[in-house]
């Protein structure tokens, strides 16, 4: 669910001095500054003047003014926490440097307010790539372009929003969308997306969506909403601040009253000493460590073609020890082809009607009847069909012209009171998905269909179990299409269960839970929903996956290349060391200078330095995640394509048959 801001919205937010505005679009949001503010600038100035106060004693001075100047925005920010009830670290600047001016250390003061405010600007500057998700697309007007409006697209241009093709064929690069290095074939009714280039051809497209609900708007709006909801480790940190800034200015204030109570020779250095544990002990570093390091990891993986929703889900990925893969749409292309159809009935108005019922299923082996049927001049009508139902795991069912037909596996012959009988005619070549047809309760056509399995899928495993993570199958086809698909995949899945049940799913990933302990399920259909919210990371296949599937899991691959699961544990587990990473440094520089400070050396610029440059470097460190470059796809790709150039896409490698000699499930397995 989306964040909506209203004007009234905005006001409370100013009130509390945190500068909030309404804008159309998040990318006119100009978010960095490239040159710090004026008052920063005079601040700086004048705190340059007044180091020459040995020459001429008045410039001291000038001090205060940078004091007064600088102060304003700190000021204002500290009452507005005041007015919440709260401290922050705009409460503890404005006691530390009054209490620099009240032991005149003017210069000193000025320094600590020109340092801050600088620091400010320089984690703006730092921070301006997480804010803004770029798009790649070309910027155009398409606000006021309605759904089903037909546009064209010539070779060269940036598509401008989402749609299917109607006329035309091309190749589009979607790099920017999946980060496939490989253009995409699409001809008449492939889907195409904003921000995506046409390479070489003239194409119609039909308009599917509104550009504020485009793909890439939808993209943007999951990383927004994904950085609002903070993990574990984030509350875990902000709920220990909440009470650790009160208890710093208290014991700040009775290390200040010891030379008040008890005589001590040097009462300035106790003075000191608390306004250095103020700007010490100041939790900055320590409050973005977590949610820097989330945010940079979200959009990278937004980068890659992932999208994650939060950093919850991401510190849960960073300890997977299972992964559960559904097989038909997951491991296999889920693009299948009839290869032989057989009729035991001479009406040929019967297939008629299969093609009309299947012409109303999302399945991927419907699509495969409804391509038949036209290649046989017969067009499917889904207005004719009456009680469409879908039964998960079996098949579909539908009424048309006052009979019953039912297609489906082996289960929906129970549902058809008939017999499946058996495929004595039928192609018994491996890999295929056998089905059956009956007419209320006569069994009217049985066919097999073909799937290929997916191009680096047997890597993909083969990877997952370098990183010490169990692979799992879990199918609704046979036991002996299972085992024939594990061996196109070099054998790399050490489970396999087969003949399976959506519920059947739900109950083996619950067992993976508690036996294994943090289990993923990857899936793409309707049926793998309750799976995918069961497990600790549920993963759906952007593509070719159902809408179910996509709203119920927690991570979506905006592709269907399956070693994006790779990368993205790689992406969580990396995410998890930057955070320790920081945590640690930040933990260490606050002791280091608070062991300075107690040692007797109190100095107060080296403090606010230390806390400058370690926010610097914290926000550094997690930016580092940006940068981490993916050479290893490249290289895959670049092999891939030198294999298959000039075979056909089932010669290569790992695109061979996969084994489905199981029975045609509209539940899918």
């Amino acid at each position: 669910m989306c964040l909506v801001f209203s004007s009234s919205s905005v006001t409370a937010l100013n009130k509390a001095r945190l500068e909030a505005s309404l804008h159309a679009h998040a990318s006119a949001i100009n978010v960095a500054k490239k040159w710090p503010s004026p008052y920063i600038l005079a601040c700086g100035l004048l705190l340059l003047l007044s180091l020459f106060i040995h020459f001429f004693h008045p410039l001291r001075w000038f001090a205060v003014a940078a004091v007064s100047i600088d102060i304003l925005p700190i000021a204002l920010r500290g009452i507005a926490s005041l007015r919440r009830l709260t401290l922050d670290i705009n409460i503890l600047m404005l006691i530390v440097v009054a209490g620099a001016i009240a032991l005149k250390d003017y210069s000193e003061a000025a320094f600590i307010v020109f340092l801050f405010t600088v620091a400010e600007w320089l984690e703006t500057r730092a921070s301006h790539k997480k804010a803004v998700l770029s798009e790649t697309g070309q910027v155009v007007d398409v606000d006021d372009v309605k759904i089903d409006t037909v546009i064209t697209v010539k070779a060269g241009e940036v598509i401008p929003i989402d749609g299917i093709v109607v006329d035309g064929h091309s190749e589009v690069d979607e790099r920017s969308l999946t980060r496939e290095f490989f253009p995409v074939a699409k001809h008449a009714d492939s889907p195409v997306f904003v921000g995506t280039l046409n390479m070489d051809g003239y194409i119609s497209v039909q308009t599917t969506a509104l550009a504020k609900n485009s793909a890439v708007a939808k993209m943007t709006r999951l990383v927004e909403e994904a950085q609002n909801n903070r993990s574990s480790t984030q509350r875990l940190i902000d709920s220990c601040t909440k009470y650790y800034t009160p208890a710093v200015v208290i014991v700040a204030a009775v290390i200040s009253s010891i030379p008040l109570i008890t005589e001590v020779k040097h009462p300035r250095s106790w003075f000191q000493l608390a306004l250095v544990l103020l700007v010490s002990a100041c939790p900055c570093a320590l409050v973005q460590s977590t949610p820097m390091a989330t945010f940079c990891a979200l959009l990278k993986a937004a980068r890659l073609g992932l999208l994650i929703k939060g950093g919850d889900v991401l510190e849960s990925l960073a300890k997977i020890k299972t992964v559960a893969f559904d097989k038909i749409g997951t491991i296999t292309r889920g693009e299948f082809t009839i290869v032989e159809f057989q009729s035991t009935s001479s009406e040929v108005a019967r297939n008629t009607l299969i093609y009309c019922i299947e012409s109303k299923s999302s399945h991927p082996m419907a699509a495969a009847f409804v391509e038949h049927a036209r290649s046989c001049s017969i067009e499917p009508k889904p207005d004719s069909v009456k009680e469409f139902i879908v039964y998960p795991g079996e098949g579909i069912y539908g009424e048309i012209d006052g009979r019953s037909i039912y297609i489906g596996n082996k289960r929906i012959a129970a549902r058809a009171s008939s017999e499946t009988g058996t495929f004595m005619l039928l192609s018994i070549r491996c890999g295929v998905t056998f089905g059956y047809v009956f007419s209320d309760t006569v069994q009217i056509g049985r066919y097999a269909l073909s799937d290929t399995c997916r191009t680096g899928a047997a890597e993909a495993i083969k990877e997952l179990k370098s990183l010490g993570i169990k692979t799992v199958m879990l199918t609704g086809d046979s036991e002996e299409a299972a085992i024939h698909a594990k061996s196109q995949l070099k054998h790399g899945m050490e489970e396999v269960h087969a003949e399976l049940l959506p519920e059947d799913k739900v109950k083996l990933v619950g067992d993976l839970k508690s036996r294994e302990g943090y289990t993923a399920m990857v899936g793409d259909g309707m049926n793998d929903a309750p799976a995918l919210a069961l497990a600790n990371i549920g993963i759906s296949m952007g593509i070719s996956g159902s809408a179910v599937a996509m709203e119920t899991s927690h991570i979506t691959l905006m592709s269907n290349d399956i070693g994006k699961i790779v990368k993205a544990i790689r992406l969580a587990r990396k995410m998890r060391c930057k955070i320790i990473t920081n945590i640690t440094f930040s933990l260490v520089t606050k002791i280091a200078i608070l062991a300075l400070a107690f040692a007797g050396h109190p100095l107060l610029w080296v403090a606010v330095l230390a806390d400058v440059g370690t926010c610097l470097l914290v926000i550094s460190n997690s930016m580092m995640l940006l940068k981490t470059k993916n050479s290893s796809s490249k290289k895959c790709c670049a092999s891939s394509h030198k294999t298959c150039s000039g075979k056909p896409k089932n010669a290569c490698g790992s695109s061979s048959v996969c084994g489905q000699s199981g029975c045609h499930d509209h539940g899918k397995g």
